[in-house]
């Protein structure tokens, strides 16, 4: 049977499965209000990038979860790196999500703007500072996101420790091997993103035929192959029936052909974030959370 939650290297306890609020595709309060409330959602995926914090703060709240209950990770942007500007982008995180600690605190991409003399030198100094925010308890654990191998060799010159988690896009579509044999090594846990490929997958006809073998979704299957592999995932959606749906994961398995046939497709090898286009987005200064309605606070904060 699958585990409900993965212990990370420094004994850390993580939900294997978590809610994205990203601010692609929305966001929906009541959603993720349903999800903490009614489905056992404990794990919250965000980012100072995505605009979200401030509505997950009211979503916490009208939830009347507790603090301790839940398991919340935040991410600084790269026009944020730096020695002091690291400390201010989490205490900004910390009073937006009305929080006094993160469970997780992630640099979201291994990139700078085009105008940084040095990068490497830039992200190891937001490595440093992260690991300094940990020795005061204003995060409990540190970690990267869309690293590569080289880029976390890169990073661990500059710093004391590897990260504790590494989070990627992770679906049947991409499956890098030998970056989770990597990490895996060095005590890095995987957390995987888009487990559906954006809704790719789910169109997949070997994902349906075996969705269907056995009464389940192809989310539902997307999402437990994740946790066969032992990567920890974060759907999202603002659907509550799809929220729902993306949990109800732990009462079945899939068989070792099931695993081979998805393992399989992998051969496709198509990744759907361009982590390209991320230094021209950087560049462009666009302000945090522009995906989003623009009258998401006024609706939020006028109900």
């Amino acid at each position: 049977m699958i585990e409900r939650e993965v212990i990370l290297r420094n004994g850390n306890r993580m939900p294997s499965i978590g809610i994205g609020t990203s601010h692609n595709g929305g966001y929906s309060h009541s959603c993720m209000v349903y999800a903490l409330k009614n489905c056992g959602y404990r794990l919250i995926d965000t980012a100072k990038r995505y605009g979200t914090e401030e509505f997950i703060k009211h979503a916490i709240i009208e939830s009347k979860i507790d603090r301790e209950n839940l398991f919340i990770t935040s991410k600084i942007w790269p026009s944020d790196y730096g020695i002091e500007t690291t400390r201010q982008a989490l205490l900004g995180s910390l009073q937006r999500l009305g929080v006094d600690y993160l469970d997780l605190y992630l640099i979201h991409y291994p990139e700078v703007s085009s105008s940084c003399p040095d990068k490497w030198r830039t992200i190891g100094d937001t490595w440093r500072t992260m690991e300094l925010l940990l020795d005061e308890g204003l995060v409990k654990s540190i970690g990267v996101s869309n690293y590569n191998i080289d880029d976390i060799e890169h990073q661990n010159l500059y710093g004391s420790m590897f990260p504790i988690v590494n989070q990627i896009e992770f679906h049947p579509y991409h499956c890098p091997l030998d970056l989770i044999e990597f990490c895996e090594d060095n005590k890095i846990k995987i957390q995987g993103y888009c487990p559906l490929g954006m809704g790719n997958l789910i169109r997949d006809n070997k994902i349906i035929e075996i969705a269907d073998s056995i009464g389940r979704t192809p989310a539902q299957i997307l999402i437990n192959w994740s946790l066969r592999m032992n990567v920890p995932t974060i759907p999202k959606s603002t659907k509550p029936n799809r929220v729902k749906e993306n949990i109800e994961v732990f009462d079945f398995s899939l068989d070792q052909n099931q695993m081979n046939i998805l393992n399989n497709l992998s051969k496709n090898c198509i990744k759907y974030q361009d982590c390209k286009m991320i230094r021209e987005k950087i560049d462009a200064d666009l302000p945090d959370g522009y995906k989003l309605d623009i009258n998401l606070r006024e609706k939020l904060f006028e109900s």
